[in-house]
């Protein structure tokens, strides 16, 4: 009987696993080659090393681990986020530097690996298929060296966050015709932060800058749909589909949404080949750097990881989806009046509708007229018929000049 037992536990393993290779392998999102061991390398940023681990590797070519610096230790005895940066930076630098001396020490041999150290031995391996003797030298810039910390507990709660948006999301994309896999791009982008702002003014979970949002969204004065997973998640599809339409995969139209519809058509231009494997290798334009050539990568690495999140992180706690009725105000509204009506308080209306700047929920400004407003899943009629009582000039607050405009954009 255990045998037996043993041989079905052993065919469900089999079966399991040649149904994630399928998938992996999948013809909208193929797995070149030359991207395995980038794909590899996020599979362990994003599952396997801590928040509190840095990874010093090579950024042209990530199976180039030099070592991993870890102060998981630190952080669980209780020591302060201002404390760890400082003990970090302090590490970083010194290992840094000595790693840079083990390279240059294996330079200097000029090809003899005759009495090397254990240290030396592991770099000297990880160089073991290069056999330029001068393979060594360019490593040794300082910028060849790199670190990445891990993403292990934000990536966890990006996949616990994503299920209250994931099946919306997959519906919108499934209506236009597109994958649905592709809403777990905001996993590489954001980790379904929805608070996400990026230092050049990208915003929400599939972190749309200003220019490009405003092809598929309202942007503008209190609003900001790019703060809205699910608003944004519609200009995504279309965003992405153009892409696709334009360059004619998935790989350079997931590559274009980080670098560029034009950018990666110079790119195919300039290497003579679509095959994303080939532009990433070979094409040098001055703004296709670190993060373009791994975007593709990262994605497959999330997908991957996300698909087999209970084997990374064990059982997560999911929250209810986001569902809501929505109601095309009218005439501006304001927010204090609307959560009356919807009969939650503001807090909750505002969680409802993140694209409306928090400040209008504190009472600063005004929903404005035009705008679909989402309250609780059955509410809709009961909202219009309690704001059918309130008289018009009791509906908004009153709103100092030059101050009406909120939105982060």
């Amino acid at each position: 009987v255990r045998s037996a037992r043993a041989f079905c536990c052993a065919l469900l393993l089999m079966l399991a696993g040649a149904r994630v290779a399928a998938a992996a392998a999948a013809p909208d999102f193929p797995v070149p080659a030359a991207l395995r061991i980038q794909v590899k390398f996020w599979q362990k940023i994003f599952g396997v090393y801590s928040q509190h681990q840095i990874v010093f590797h090579d950024p042209e070519n990530l199976g180039r681990v030099y070592s991993v610096l870890d102060f998981r230790d630190r952080a669980a005895a209780g020591d302060s986020a201002l404390v760890l940066e400082i003990l970090q930076r302090e590490a970083v630098a010194k290992e840094r530097e000595r790693i840079r001396g083990v390279i240059l020490r294996l330079d200097a041999r000029q090809g003899n690996s005759g009495g090397l150290d254990d240290e030396e031995r592991k770099l000297w391996d990880l160089f073991g298929k290069d056999k330029d003797p001068r393979r060594f030298a360019p490593a040794a810039d300082p910028a060849r060296i790199r670190t990445q910390r891990g993403l292990r507990e934000r990536f966890s709660e990006g996949v616990r966050i994503s299920r209250r948006y994931l099946a919306e999301m997959e519906e919108v994309f499934r209506r236009e015709g597109l994958p649905t896999q592709l809403p777990r791009l905001p996993l590489v982008e954001s980790c379904f932060d929805i608070e996400a702002y990026s230092k050049v003014g990208a915003a929400g979970i599939w972190q749309f800058m200003p220019s490009t949002g405003r092809s598929y969204m309202a942007i503008a004065g209190v609003v900001d749909e790019r703060r809205d997973p699910l608003r944004a998640t519609r200009g995504a599809a279309l965003h992405l589909k153009a892409n696709y339409e334009a360059l004619g995969s998935w790989p350079l139209a997931i590559t274009a949404y980080n670098h560029g519809r034009a950018g990666v058509a110079r790119a195919v231009r300039d290497t003579g080949s679509s095959d994303i494997g080939v532009v990433v290798k070979r094409y040098r334009g001055p703004l296709f750097g670190f993060a373009s050539r791994n975007f593709y990568a990262e994605f497959l690495a999330a997908l991957a990881v996300e698909r087999s999140y209970k084997d990374y992180f064990g059982d997560l706690q999911f929250d209810a989806p986001f569902t809501g009725d929505e109601i095309q105000l009218s005439d501006a509204l304001g927010a204090h009046v609307a959560a009356r009506c919807a009969d939650i308080p503001p807090e909750e209306l505002a969680a409802l509708n993140p694209a409306v700047d928090s400040a209008v929920f504190l009472g600063a400004g005004n929903i404005p007229r035009g705008y679909l407003l989402r309250v609780p899943p059955g509410s809709a009629g009961a909202f219009q018929q309690r704001l059918a009582h309130i008289a018009a000039d009791a509906r908004v607050v009153a709103v100092t000049p030059g101050r009406g405009g909120y939105a982060r954009a």
